[in-house]
């Protein structure tokens, strides 16, 4: 069970909508004597051997827990105890588990979900926690449901050993919930904490056996758009584009010029991508990635709060919009009133000068 009370988002940029108003409890305050007694099981989500940016991020979130934090590393047959000797660099770490079978290679939820079980059954971990990606999203909430415990996705902060901070509403609230279950399952925004060290660390190497759940989904094909260009997730300069690029061709010949001269990461709003300007990889948003790079470039984008959900920690904001009223203005550090058909050419002859 969950029990949750909202605080206002704290006002570090104007708001583009109305801010809920609830009234503010007092804040709590926590004894430190059981967070000692604290476990916690660590899902590392990786690509061949390369781990996710944003479980890197919940080694550092969990590390706020105290206790020991067991990382969980699963692959296929051929790869699972390179990667766990990898992992055990990671700072933070006390052990890493991993566990190899055929099924683990994509990262499935069926058959990593009823692992995940196991091992906390066995251990009696207190904490179970992992990035917020689509990996996480599809594999947690099956876990969480296994232990009979309620998730508590996408935090932003934690508070004590069971109480969370968590953005709703695009955003413009936040919420402190606090969970009662036996088994604490959650999972992190990676642009809420700093990055885990992958070097450094001096964890022992454990294997585990795989359950050996039934597979009812078949893994078929993986089709990845390749790009020479920055990966938008972790890029620290992203050039974004919106609906007033009016045609794919435009978006290729304004945006894509632009971030290729600062080294940047393309993205992309949701009117854009639905309207087929960019591929939906390059989503930014609540329903697409959510960043937060140093260098935020929106061309042609009016601002709606979900957009804004996406991109709105980056420590510089660039518009360039002619809506003077548009709501990104709002947010942005610097903006610039104009038809991006004029503004984008000038801006980037300067840039290559």
């Amino acid at each position: 069970m969950i029990a949750a009370r909202c605080l206002p988002r704290p006002a570090t940029r104007a708001s583009t909508s109305s801010m809920i108003s609830v009234a503010a409890l007092p804040r709590r305050t926590f004894a430190t004597s059981r967070v000692d007694l604290a476990s916690t099981l660590l899902f590392l989500e990786h690509k061949k051997g390369v781990f996710n940016a944003t479980s890197l991020a919940a080694v550092t979130a969990a590390q706020k827990l105290g206790g020991d934090i067991h990382g969980l590393v699963v692959a296929g047959e051929d790869a699972a105890e390179e990667v766990a000797n990898k992992a055990a660099k990671i700072s933070g770490l006390t052990k890493v588990l991993y566990s190899k079978h055929k099924d683990f290679a994509s990262l499935l939820s069926e058959p990593v979900a009823p692992l995940i079980k196991s091992l906390v059954d066995s251990n009696n971990y207190t904490h179970v926690v992992t990035g917020h990606t689509a990996v996480g999203r599809d594999i947690f909430p099956r876990a969480a449901a296994l232990l009979d415990s309620s998730q508590v996705s996408d935090i932003i902060d934690l508070e004590g050993e069971d109480v969370f901070v968590r953005p709703i509403y695009a955003g413009n609230a936040i919420a402190t919930v606090k969970a009662t279950d036996k088994v604490k399952v959650f999972t992190v925004r990676g642009t809420a904490f700093d990055a885990a060290s992958t070097e450094g660390g001096s964890a022992t190497v454990e294997e585990v056996a795989a359950p050996g759940a039934e597979a009812l989904t078949d893994f078929i094909e993986e089709k990845v758009s390749e790009s020479s260009r920055p990966d938008l997730a972790t890029a620290p300069r992203v050039v974004s584009g919106g609906r007033a690029l009016k045609s794919a061709d435009n978006f290729v010949k304004y945006i894509e010029p632009l971030a290729d001269a600062l080294g940047a990461a393309v993205g992309a709003s949701r009117a854009a991508v639905d309207a087929g300007y960019a591929d939906n990889a390059l989503q930014v948003g609540q329903t697409g990635k959510i960043i937060a790079p140093e260098l935020y470039m929106a061309i042609g984008i009016s601002g709606a709060i979900q957009h804004l959900a996406g991109m709105k920690d980056s420590k510089t904001i660039v518009a360039i919009n002619k809506d003077a009223d548009a709501p990104i203005f709002q947010v942005a550090d610097l903006g610039l009133v104009a038809d991006l058909y004029d503004a984008v050419p000038e801006l980037l002859e300067k840039v290559k000068a």
